[in-house]
């Protein structure tokens, strides 16, 4: 038989290979690239038994080689029983406590008293910016301990009812007591200029100033002016027409302006000649014994 004059063949080239053959060879790159990221030697399920065939210990399943095997375990039945496993697992399993976290105990040393502290009210002529200036002293403070500083909200404390109004700056330095100082609840600027703070280690005094922003107010609409008076040219005139005379600041003279009450109380009535009221018996009097 002539190998190498077939339809297709080629010297050297073995022939055109037949439909089996390429299956044949595809699964076999299939199986390598299963191997290169799946090790079956981790697999739990996986068993080699006496027959050189392997076997799902999960599905109970033969497969004749490994390429057999992974393409099962990428399959619906496989990947459901693993599901059904991992829910019977979880479920006879207890639950276990959640580790603790490391506790990091506060630093204990003896606290000698509340430091001496400055307030200073300051405000901005140009734009009336209002702003806080504090100064702290700390003439005992610790060897390399630099005072610390941060705004606390009125829902932190528990030593006052909270008030959203309200906010608290709090100093603190060993080993000096931490104080705090209540200031309003509004919006602070800080910018570089309005927001700094400066330790003193020459003279122990630690300083802190802040502004708040200025609430710009809207300006109020102003009030429209009374519509001027028609012209003169506009009122009709004509022959026999006078103009209508301007309104009358005070009403002329003999006539009295009108009454605030809309039904006067009428006067008595004057009685006829010969015609008199007999007038009301006074009470005759209690004698007394």
């Amino acid at each position: 038989m002539d190998f190498q004059n077939r339809p297709g063949g080629k010297t050297g080239g073995g022939g055109v290979a037949s439909w089996s053959e390429t299956n044949r060879d595809r699964r076999e790159r299939l199986r390598q690239l299963a191997l290169e990221t799946i090790d079956l030697n981790k697999d739990p399920y996986f068993m080699k038994n006496h027959l050189g065939s392997y076997e799902c210990k999960l599905c109970l399943t033969l497969h004749n080689n490994e390429g057999s095997y992974l393409a099962h375990t990428q399959g619906k039945k496989h990947q459901s029983n693993l599901a059904r496993r991992a829910a019977k697992d979880a479920k006879d399993t207890p639950l276990q406590p959640a580790p603790e976290k490391p506790r990091v105990e506060p630093k204990k040393f003896v606290k000698i008293g509340r430091p001496g502290y400055r307030v200073t009210k300051q405000r901005d002529q140009e734009n009336n910016q209002q702003s806080l200036l504090f100064q702290i002293d700390y003439p005992e403070i610790g060897e390399g301990v630099r005072p610390r500083h941060r705004f606390m909200s009125a829902y932190e404390q528990r030593v006052e009812p909270p008030d959203r109004k309200w906010q608290y700056l709090l100093f603190a330095a060993e080993p000096y007591e931490t104080i705090a100082f209540k200031v309003p609840s509004r919006e602070v600027d800080k910018s570089e200029q309005k927001f700094w703070t400066h330790w003193n280690q020459d003279t122990k005094q630690f300083f802190l100033q802040f502004a708040y922003k200025v609430e710009s107010s809207k300006p109020m609409a102003p009030i429209p002016p009374p519509p001027p008076p028609p012209p003169i040219s506009q009122i009709r005139t004509g022959p026999g027409v006078l103009p209508p005379p301007p309104p009358a600041l005070h009403p002329p003279a003999g006539l009295h302006p009108p009454s605030a009450l809309f039904n006067p109380v009428p006067p008595p009535p004057q009685l006829s000649r010969g015609l008199s009221i007999n007038p009301v018996p006074p009470p005759p009097a209690i004698s007394t014994r």
